[in-house]
């Protein structure tokens, strides 16, 4: 079994200081900041047998420090390179040719040897799901090849009270952003409205792989309960293809965010029968698809 994201100590902060000028019309006052971390996230896979282990370097991402092994995970998961947990033996943070520059910012996921990696499909998942230069539905059928969750309904049903009382408690958990002003957050919530997981990084697409790379780590061995078709999904800021297509991956059938959607979010979100809202803020939101999981 991988190592467990939260036994992992890391010693990078998430946010920084800086001294900053405060202009105001009452004068300029000299103070000091607190700034949301952001640094280069290398990821590498190892694979092969025993006596012939490879290594290829998949993915760099701007990231804020912190829940490195989940986003990881996450990652790897919702691009469709891994099936499921038990398909790594370990996670680690890489210390070859290290400098204070990229100290625990390389991380390598070791895959069993069982585990088969195609770097066609990888090439080609990256490339069309990035959508440069490849037109929607292009997009939508990339997921879906690598997709291993069927498109199952749920019986989820939620009222629009329950969806109105979502960001608020995602705010209560938003510890760095309360600091910094500058950080993305995405939770998980149950059918009762109860925060199940939260996650906060400077990338939105970080943050959801951070979420679903610790809900993986920490659901091993209750595989009732994955995938995730009876939570609700919260996203603080708008809503993008990445992050459905990230959805889709995890079988997540409610996507509620607090800014707009994309209109390639809205195709995903309809072809994977996914329940997407936006805009919700106060008592109100748009149901751009699956207004039938609304009551």
């Amino acid at each position: 079994m991988p190592k467990k994201p939260e036994i992992c100590t890391m010693t990078k902060p998430a946010v920084s200081y800086s001294k900053i000028q405060k202009v105001s019309n009452a004068g300029v006052v000299e103070a000091n900041d607190l700034l949301a971390a952001e640094e280069p996230l290398e990821i590498r896979v190892g694979y092969g047998k025993a006596g012939d282990r490879q290594q290829k370097n998949i993915s760099v991402t701007m990231r804020t420090p912190g829940n490195d092994f989940e986003l990881a995970l996450g990652f790897l998961f919702t691009e469709g390179i891994i099936s499921d947990v038990n398909d790594i033996s370990e996670i680690r943070y890489c210390t070859d040719a290290n400098t204070i520059e990229n100290q625990e910012n390389i991380v390598r996921v070791e895959l069993k040897e069982s585990v088969l990696f195609d770097f066609k499909n990888l090439e080609r998942n990256f490339y069309t799901t990035s959508s440069c230069g490849v037109c929607g539905k292009a997009s939508i059928d990339a997921v879906k090849t690598v997709c291993r969750i069927d498109n199952a309904q749920t019986n989820l049903r939620v009222s629009k009270e329950l969806i109105y009382s979502l960001p608020d408690l995602l705010r209560k958990r938003q510890n760095v952003f309360e600091y910094t002003g500058g950080l993305h957050a995405c939770a998980l919530f149950d059918a009762e409205g109860n925060l199940f997981l939260s996650r906060e990084d400077v990338g939105r697409h970080n943050a959801l792989d951070k979420l679903i790379g610790a809900c993986l780590a920490s659901l091993q061995g209750q595989s009732e309960a994955f995938p995730f078709h009876n939570y609700i999904l919260l996203l603080s800021g708008r809503g993008s293809f990445e992050l459905l297509q990230k959805s889709a991956m995890a079988g997540i059938k409610i996507v509620a965010a607090i800014g707009a959607p994309s209109s390639l979010a809205v195709e995903t979100a309809k072809e994977f029968g996914i329940t997407l809202i936006g805009f919700l803020r106060g008592e109100s939101f748009n149901v751009y698809s699956g207004e039938e999981r609304l009551i």
